[in-house]
């Protein structure tokens, strides 16, 4: 028997941040993870996902070299060689949290973890067992996609997110069921790629959770790029043979279409992973599947805690991380600070990118706001323009009573990283004069951020 401060069930980027967070705080710590430390965002999710969506930018760009005065010739992409660098890149992060548990004195336990008792945590490997104790657990143990009940996942043809990752073969003509974040980056990875892609969406619009005007910019780019996007569409039958994937598929207008296609991504949400690991017999209150917490990521039982995606959405890496320091700080005494979901950036990583923080326009309206709008499109900004990308716009909504920051939507170049900009004036409660006498620098897309806030009152320069 091993006793700890802390242990953490799960190497996440919620439970890996959680571990180092509480060890810099002095507690003896373990954590425990059943597959590679890291999770699934470093391993299979988050990284490698951007490390094959780098690759496909780089081969649009070389598709496109005329524009920018170059030649390239011979062009070609090999799939194989592709994935071999993100498996590399997700290598050199498992690594890298390798190392930052052996520097921070963190107890790595490989293995099943499963509750016996609110403090107790028994590990299984290799058909040992090893009894683990602490006054406090964290649960970290994410999700997983959530499969077709009709067409489970079969690697072959059917696949889930990590089978998309590491594909056997390249796709020829692909279906992808589900238009959130994860299944738009699939879909536009694949298509620069090279690959004949249809989308199909079961709400009126893709990226269902962005702002409206995002959805219909996003479409219609996507269109022009040669994507076939269905919207309010079901799949109603989906078939897998040794060569190919059949689909019945029901349109909006209520008519079923039989398409064929080499091979489908399932891209329709994830399932917590919250089975066999003891929440039962502990008697931890659960919503949906999800366990519940107080702001300080505290469930129902003493001494047990909860952070990411096996907790409320949003279901994203960095809320996972930052719940992970909430946890810790205040599992050793501290006093966090509660995080407001509505200060949660999100980021789409497809191209054109989305991102996005706070309320949508709708949303603000709904919720009762007097609103202001600003809109600012790329083709105003010389950077954008010099960059080849003056594709995209960049829209804010404010309390026309306070001038309250209540969201930021945008679409285009890079905004995944202009889209933190927002996101501390949302945390420091800025208002509407404070970012009109932020001074931008020039030239950078940054500028339109400027831009779509004093537009919103009136005071746009540049269009």
């Amino acid at each position: 028997m091993s006793d700890y401060h802390l242990i953490v069930l799960g190497s996440g980027p919620g439970g890996y941040v959680a571990a180092i967070r509480a060890a810099q705080l002095g507690l003896k710590v373990a954590i425990v993870e059943r597959e590679n430390l890291g999770g699934i965002c470093l391993n299979w999710g988050c990284i490698p996902t951007k490390a094959l969506l780098r690759s496909a930018e780089i081969y649009h760009y070389m598709q496109h070299a005329g524009d920018y005065g170059l030649t390239a010739a011979n062009i070609s992409a090999d799939i194989d060689a592709v994935v071999k660098r993100s498996r590399g890149v997700a290598k050199q992060l498992n690594q890298g949290v390798t190392h930052l548990m052996k520097k921070n004195k963190i107890t790595v336990h490989m293995g099943d973890g499963k509750l016996t008792a609110a403090n107790t945590l028994t590990v299984t490997k290799d058909g040992k067992t090893e009894e683990l104790t602490a006054k406090n657990i964290i649960l970290a143990t994410g999700a997983r996609a959530r499969d077709l009940p009709f067409a489970p996942a079969d690697g072959k043809r059917i696949w889930t997110y990590r089978h998309a990752m590491v594909p056997p073969e390249m796709p020829k003509k692909l279906l992808v069921i589900g238009s959130g974040a994860i299944g738009i980056e699939f879909a536009s990875f694949y298509n620069d790629m090279g690959a004949e892609v249809t989308v199909v969406e079961m709400m009126d619009r893709i990226v269902p959770v962005e702002d409206a005007d995002v959805s219909t910019f996003l479409e219609k780019a996507l269109t022009k790029q040669g994507m076939t996007i269905m919207t309010g569409a079901g799949v109603e039958e989906l078939k897998a043979t040794a060569t190919c994937v059949s689909a019945k598929i029901k349109g909006k207008d209520g008519k079923v279409i039989a398409s064929e296609f080499t091979h489908c991504i399932v891209a329709i949400g994830i399932v917590p992973n919250t089975e066999n690991i003891g929440l039962e017999a502990l008697g931890v209150e659960m919503d949906r599947g999800f366990l519940k917490t107080d702001p300080m990521c505290r469930t129902n039982v003493p001494g047990l805690w909860a952070i990411g995606d096996i907790t409320a959405p949003p279901w994203l890496a960095h809320k996972a991380s930052h719940e992970g320091v909430i946890a810790a700080e205040a599992i050793a005494g501290g006093h966090p600070h509660a995080m407001d979901p509505k200060n949660i950036p999100g980021c789409t990583y497809c191209h054109p990118q989305v991102a996005s923080v706070g309320l949508t326009e709708a949303k603000a309206k709904e919720a009762g706001y007097d609103v202001k709008v600003g809109n600012f499109p790329f083709l105003g900004n010389g950077k954008a323009i010099a960059l080849g990308e003056a594709e995209g716009f960049i829209k804010t909504v404010f309390d026309a009573k306070t001038g309250e920051l209540l969201g930021a939507h945008m679409v285009g170049a890079e905004v995944t990283e202009l889209i933190q900009g927002y996101t501390i004036g949302k945390t420091a409660e800025l208002v509407e004069a404070d970012l009109m006498h932020t001074v931008f620098p020039h030239p950078t897309l940054s500028e339109m951020m400027h831009e779509s806030v004093l537009g919103a009152y009136g005071k746009m320069l540049h269009m």
